[in-house]
């Protein structure tokens, strides 16, 4: 099959098409600049110039495929609303095109926030919009509804740490910020949790949905139902050779205090009914494991 992937290039997209491609698929990725386009290409899948700034642009190569497999998103958090537009406005031009195809439309959740503190949150739970952790819940909402009108959408929810050799993302964010603190900390007494997958296994779960996933179905990409801060902290402190304990009031720098209040979130999830029904087995290293590994602490 020949499926179009947007965020071919990034973190999880580029292991994604890797992925594809190891199990006899054929990639079309989107590329909005001349080094994403080489990565893409150096990967073995073919390469559509565009961006997600242009909606209506990205309906030629969806209608040239076999399906869709949407990760892109502009996580620039100063611009998180217009990001959220963005992202409603690529879905709509990518599910119009594919509407009564019974195509597969495979796009990027997340877990977090989806269920109360202390709530284990699995994947039939019900989403109260007006409760949700992120208006881009709607979005996928919005992609669910199209599996009455010929589209087999299926939401791959992320664990919100996605980790392994190479992440340059929220665990190596994580790591910058202790660095400067000359803490590795953590906020409260550290026993809140976050769900975690690696990112090997997180983009088999994203093959498999595409290839077997019905029409509406919710998959959590989750190998770690809740890992708790404090052992995330310990982790860093033992490979930077720092004191562990909380952070005190005004001791994380500012461009980092959007992440301080991340860590004050308390959030578990399931993928039992997804292991169960897809027969995915997350089988890569945990977190701690591969911050013990050295991934996010090498200078």
């Amino acid at each position: 099959m020949k499926y179009f992937v947007t965020g071919a290039s990034g973190w999880i997209g580029s292991q994604v098409t890797a992925e594809l491609i190891a199990h006899g698929h054929q990639v079309v990725g989107l590329a909005r600049s001349e080094d994403s386009a080489a990565r893409i290409h150096a990967a073995g899948a073919d390469v559509f110039r565009g961006s997600i700034d242009e909606p209506d642009a990205l309906r030629a190569p969806a209608d040239a495929s076999d399906g869709v497999i949407h990760l892109a998103f502009n996580h620039d958090f100063s611009a998180h609303e217009a990001a959220i537009a963005t992202d409603r406005a690529v879905m709509t031009a990518l599910l119009e095109t594919l509407e009564g195809s019974d195509r597969p439309f495979v796009f990027a959740s997340g877990v977090l926030g989806k269920a109360a503190s202390g709530v284990v949150a699995t994947e039939d739970m019900a989403i109260d919009p007006a409760t949700a952790g992120s208006p881009r819940i709607l979005n996928g909402e919005l992609a669910l509804g199209y599996a009455d009108r010929g589209v087999r959408s299926v939401a791959v929810a992320f664990a919100p740490t996605v980790h392994g050799e190479g992440d340059h993302g929220f665990m190596s964010t994580y790591v910058a910020m202790d660095r400067l603190a000359g803490v590795s900390g953590y906020v409260g007494d550290g026993s809140h949790t976050w769900p975690a997958v690696h990112i090997a296994d997180a983009a088999a779960l994203v093959r498999l949905g595409t290839e077997q996933a019905q029409a509406g179905s919710v998959l959590h990409a989750v190998g770690e139902q809740g890992v708790k801060h404090r052992d995330i902290a310990e982790a860093i402190g033992r490979r930077l050779d720092l004191p562990v304990r909380a952070f005190a009031t005004g001791e994380v720098a500012p461009q980092f205090a959007w992440l301080e209040r991340f860590l004050g979130v308390d959030s578990q999830a399931s993928s039992a009914l997804t292991q169960q029904r897809y027969g995915w087995r997350p089988t890569h290293p945990t977190l701690v494991e591969d911050i013990d590994a050295g991934f996010y602490t090498r200078d």
